[in-house]
């Protein structure tokens, strides 16, 4: 009975705040503006097809530069002494204490024709290059805002990893590749894929990245929704509809993570 009290305040927070609104969402794609049922919003979605093939493939990129930067580093940070890793750790986390809006602003400035980057190459004699409002700038502006949340679930894996594990690997014959890529590695998995789920879902959903970063011309799945709902457009039937399907899409991505983590969770028993 205490715990069912205990459990009640987050299973209220769960249903007015999960619950209702994906219901809401699921209404407002299956009903035209009077309310009757319709497949006609759901069915549009397919004439942005292109958007959400983009939206998909950038996120992904994204995704996979933040894997790549992270495993290393957050393998080197479990080396390091325990005063060290938390400094690191500090640092790592240090530009999500800033506004999301201001650091995105940054990235403008530095990127711009006359930005920065551009500055520096021209006093070594290089012409200035385009490099904001591309589909580079955004990928860009997705790895610096999510790559924290790549490097901390990665961490938090390999820190509980028993040492005692790494040296009997390494008296079974193991050298520092095999004992990475058949100990360490299946064992991190479960961080690698908490970290692949926090960085595409944001990724694939942002608008404010792609708005500032890729100037409009990158047009990604949430531009699109937020025009629905907030733009000249207004029409929150399809909105919904666009919001449902990419539901559907990060689902059935997660469900096929999950599977594989499932399926190396069973071979390292």
């Amino acid at each position: 009975m205490k715990t069912k009290l205990v459990a009640a305040p987050y299973l209220l927070w769960m249903v007015i705040f999960i619950l209702v609104p994906l219901i809401m969402v699921a209404y407002f794609a299956f009903t035209d503006k009077n309310g009757n049922f319709t497949l006609d919003y759901v069915s549009d979605v397919a004439q942005y097809t292109p958007i959400f093939i983009r939206s998909i493939w950038l996120a992904l990129i994204a995704t996979v530069i933040c894997l790549v930067i992270a495993y290393p580093l957050a393998y080197i940070l479990i080396g390091m002494k325990k005063s060290m890793q938390s400094t690191m750790l500090m640092i790592v986390m240090l530009p999500m204490w800033m506004n999301f809006l201001l650091r995105t602003y940054a990235w403008m400035t530095l990127l711009g024709n006359n930005g920065l980057i551009n500055t520096l190459l021209g006093f070594i004699g290089l012409e200035p290059y385009k490099m904001l409002n591309t589909e580079g700038a955004v990928v860009l502006g997705m790895v610096y805002n999510y790559i924290p949340f790549m490097i901390l679930p990665i961490y938090a894996v390999m820190v509980k990893i028993d040492k005692s594990v790494l040296e009997a690997a390494a008296d079974l014959g193991c050298n520092s590749r095999k004992t990475m890529l058949r100990v360490v590695f299946p064992l991190s998995l479960p961080g690698v894929m908490s970290g692949i789920t926090m960085v595409f879902v944001p990724a694939i959903s942002t608008f404010i990245i792609s708005r500032m970063l890729g100037g409009g011309g990158n047009l990604l799945i949430g531009d699109l929704i937020e025009m629905q709902f907030l733009g000249n457009a207004y029409n929150i039937n399809l909105g919904a509809a666009i919001s449902l399907v990419l539901m559907v899409i990060v689902l059935l991505m997660m469900t096929i993570m999950n599977q594989f983590n499932a399926d190396d969770e069973v071979v390292l028993m």
